[in-house]
């Protein structure tokens, strides 16, 4: 059951206007706490943004203002080392988190988080989407909710009760992904062009906002210029200095 309820994940982004209860809030973070984390860190926080105001400016920052208004509840997904400096300093330290390793390791317990509250949220029938936008205005962002040194959103969660449901996008082969002892590139020449045409297969057929567009079309595009190249220093503010 589990299995088949990861594979039929779909982004959802267009809800019913039916906001979630504080009790069912409480419920799918608290799940999403028992996620993985390294040396039981927990470096991370989610900000719940309830106030209709935040959540508009939320949508107009992150270029994303249907997905905020209109889900039953946003969270902002954090990086967050502030929660252990005051920990540290209950026993008369300071904390170093200005290496990379740091964030590494924040940004993949947030990671974690984030996918253990959308499984939970699917499994009870709401929809989900990341929301990477809120990188590109992360400062504004970050004063928005009054995010501390040592916090910085990584994405953005929208969770609700879905319009309609969505067609589920195939993935990359597991043998595109899946290497047995040492790492195979050779591969790609066969498997790639076979996936482009399983995802332009995929386009043209689904329900709605039909595409011909290949994969590896797509990938090129998207990568072939820099995204967001003020995150370093927007990082830089937030303690973040990779050292």
């Amino acid at each position: 059951m589990v299995i088949e309820l990861m594979k039929s994940h779909a982004s959802v982004r267009d809800y019913k206007d039916q906001p979630l209860t504080r009790a069912q809030v409480h419920e799918l973070v608290e799940a999403a706490q028992y996620a993985a984390t390294s040396h039981f860190v927990q470096a991370y926080s989610i900000v719940w943004v309830t106030d209709e105001d935040k959540r508009k400016r939320l949508g107009e920052l992150s270029k994303n203002p249907k997905q905020m208004e209109g889900a039953g509840a946003v969270f902002l997904m954090c990086a967050d080392y502030n929660r252990l400096g005051h920990a540290a300093k209950l026993q008369g330290e300071d904390i170093v988190f200005d290496q990379a390793e740091n964030l590494l390791v924040a940004v993949t317990d947030v990671g974690l988080l984030a996918q253990n509250l959308a499984l939970a949220a699917e499994s009870k029938g709401y929809g989900i989407c990341y929301i990477g936008g809120v990188r590109n205005n992360m400062e504004e962002i970050s004063k928005l909710v009054g995010l501390p040194e040592g916090v910085f959103p990584v994405y953005g969660l929208t969770v609700g009760v879905p319009n309609e449901a969505n067609e589920v996008k195939p993935r990359l082969p597991v043998e595109a992904v899946l290497h047995e002892n040492e790492y195979d590139e050779a591969k790609y020449a066969e498997i790639l062009p076979a996936y482009d045409e399983t995802i332009m297969a995929y386009y043209a057929a689904r329900s709605n906002n039909q595409k011909t567009a290949k994969w590896s079309e797509q990938m090129a595009t998207f990568l072939n210029k820099p995204h967001r190249p003020d995150l370093k220093d927007v990082l830089a503010k937030r303690g973040y200095l990779f050292k």
